[in-house]
């Protein structure tokens, strides 16, 4: 086996994987949380069964990647997650409860005919709050958190903003916009039509979600506002926005195209891409304590076993042959002693 450079550093790599898994599970949970959003809208029982039918095959595997963030987290930076739980604990139950809820409902609609319409509304319910507790947590992130050094000084009530709030039912229509997405393509006939009608509302929805965060942000916090609108970064992150704002135009064009199956999905996925780029280039509050010493300490001192992230690291990249499905982070004696990846772990 090949020894990694005792010099590398892992943050950034770990940064880059969580991000990215971030983005996926937005993305991919983020279409069939809208589809439980759309459900409760169907105009009858077949719509409503063929909306479901048409996630059926995915929808829990694509949770999968909250799973990875999290245990990621916890693996290679456990004092940002001692810091960012605390902050966004209530929320972050409330998600998961509606998670687990709404597994449950979908399972039993199935099993349990004679009360499906209830198992229909909670699967409505759970993917609804789910994706408004997201929100309010997305939210906590863009306004920071209150810290001392390496602890969490604020209060976990803290998250429950009129601007949390907000961006929570901003999700919701994003997320809504997704599922439509979902349906146009995979639908056809009235469902496609009902579908791009609800999707036509989500966009416009989005827009104003857009709009009112991008207004709101600047004006509340000082440091968004010096970043985007002090030079030379207004030059430099203009075609952001620009970028954006065309993006939306075909995505309007594209819903209002009868022959147009796929525009609708990939001009959705495009407007969170774009979103999640003005995030990523954002203030390093938005995903950091506002104290910057703090922040400091999140981004390097977390990392407090260089040699375990390393394991970590490679259960991800490097699955052991024999071993398929199992290299997660944080378990490193899953790994095959094969490969000596085993042995490595509980020296380190």
């Amino acid at each position: 086996m090949t020894a990694l450079p005792l010099g590398l550093d892992f943050v950034p790599i770990w940064t880059i994987i969580l991000g990215v898994g971030v983005f996926f599970y937005v993305l991919l949970d983020g279409f069939d949380l809208g589809v439980g959003i759309l459900s409760g809208l169907a105009p009858d029982t077949s719509s409503r069964n063929l909306a479901m039918d048409s996630i059926a095959p995915i929808w829990d595997g694509n949770e999968t990647w909250l799973v990875l963030v999290s245990m990621g987290l916890l693996a290679a930076f456990p004092i940002a997650f001692a810091i960012i739980i605390p902050a966004v604990y209530f929320p972050i139950l409330v998600m998961l409860l509606s998670l687990i809820f709404r597994g449950v409902a979908f399972e039993f609609r199935y099993r349990d005919r004679e009360h499906r319409s209830l198992w229909d509304h909670g699967f409505n319910y759970g993917s609804v709050l789910a994706t408004f507790a997201q929100g309010i947590v997305l939210g906590a992130f863009i306004q920071g958190f209150r810290t001392d050094g390496q602890a969490f000084t604020g209060s976990s009530l803290d998250c429950f903003t009129p601007f949390s709030l907000v961006v929570g039912v901003c999700l919701v229509f994003g997320y809504a916009l997704l599922g439509a997405g979902w349906l146009v393509l995979k639908t056809t006939g009235q469902m496609q039509s009902w579908a791009r009608t609800h999707a036509r509302w989500a966009f416009l929805g989005v827009c104003a979600s857009v709009l009112v965060v991008s207004i709101w942000t600047p004006i509340a916090f000082t440091d968004i506002r010096s970043r985007w609108f002090s030079w030379p970064n207004f030059g430099l992150l203009a075609p952001v926005p620009i970028v954006t704002a065309v993006v939306a135009w075909l995505e309007w064009r594209t819903l209002n195209r009868p022959d147009s199956e796929v525009g609708p999905f990939i001009g959705a996925i495009a407007l969170f891409m774009m979103s999640y780029l003005g995030l990523v280039i954002g203030p390093r509050r938005a995903v950091l304590p506002q104290d910057r010493e703090a922040a400091v300490i999140v981004m390097r001192a977390v990392a407090q076993l260089p040699r375990r992230r390393r394991v970590h690291l490679i259960g991800i990249v490097d699955e052991p042959e024999g071993n398929r499905g199992i290299a997660v982070p944080g378990l490193e004696m899953a790994l095959s002693r094969r490969s000596g990846l085993a042995a490595f772990s509980v020296a380190g």
